[in-house]
């Protein structure tokens, strides 16, 4: 789910990086080793929990589908996967976690298993809103995979099942989570140390995307 505008390993800066010389702006959270690792470890357990079983992996886009797209690569099962948009009706708190549904899941969900990949888990209340619209459908089963859980944000009690990361509070970017539709497409993902520099200049992290590229 988006986070608002507002630690597990830390990867080391790759030597010759750009990031040396941005690290008053942003730093290495999660290296994309460490990422791919726990994202393989996340399939392999989902992988044991649901034996001879086709569990549907649901998503909102779009910051969940970098993540989604790597998971199911490592999940040695039949499965579906089905995507979700929302509108949310002002801030997530503002509006309690209802969110407008734009894209639905066009399947029966009905005595099915269903997993809802997030991105990252932060107050509970959008997830919690979602796991209610899902849950109305009926499935045998419904928990929640997320790649990063800001549990310290927390408004509403919410345990996903499946957790990648513990995140501190602090704003990230990249693997799919974005500043102004910006830096999904990083492979690590950065904790931004300087949100007042990011927002005065989005752009000031884009010479990392050609750096990762390379």
């Amino acid at each position: 789910m988006a986070q608002a505008d507002g630690a597990g390993s830390t990867a080391r800066e790759r030597p010759g990086s750009l990031l040396g010389d941005m690290t008053e702006v942003a730093s290495v959270l999660y290296g994309r080793e460490d990422v791919r690792r726990r994202v393989e470890e996340l399939g392999r357990t989902i992988t044991g929990d649901y034996v001879g079983r086709e569990p549907v992996l649901v998503t909102v886009l779009t910051g969940g589908a970098v993540f989604l797209a790597d998971l199911i690569r490592v999940v040695d099962l039949p499965v579906e996967t089905h995507f979700m948009a929302i509108s949310r009706y002002g801030g997530a708190e503002e509006s309690f976690g209802r969110v407008q549904i734009l894209l639905d899941v066009e399947v029966d969900l009905a005595g099915r298993d269903v997993v809802l990949v997030e991105d990252i888990v932060d107050t509970g209340l959008t997830s919690r809103y979602m796991l209610s619209v899902l849950g109305a459908r009926a499935p045998a089963s419904l928990e929640i995979c997320t790649l990063l859980d800001r549990s310290v944000r927390r408004i509403v009690p919410l345990l996903p099942r499946y957790v990648g990361f513990d995140c501190p509070d602090t704003f990230v970017v990249g693997y799919g989570l974005d500043y102004r539709e910006r830096y999904r497409n990083l492979p690590d993902i950065l904790r931004v140390d300087d949100l007042a520099a990011l927002r005065a200049d989005p752009d000031v992290l884009a010479p990392l995307l050609t750096d990762a590229a390379a």
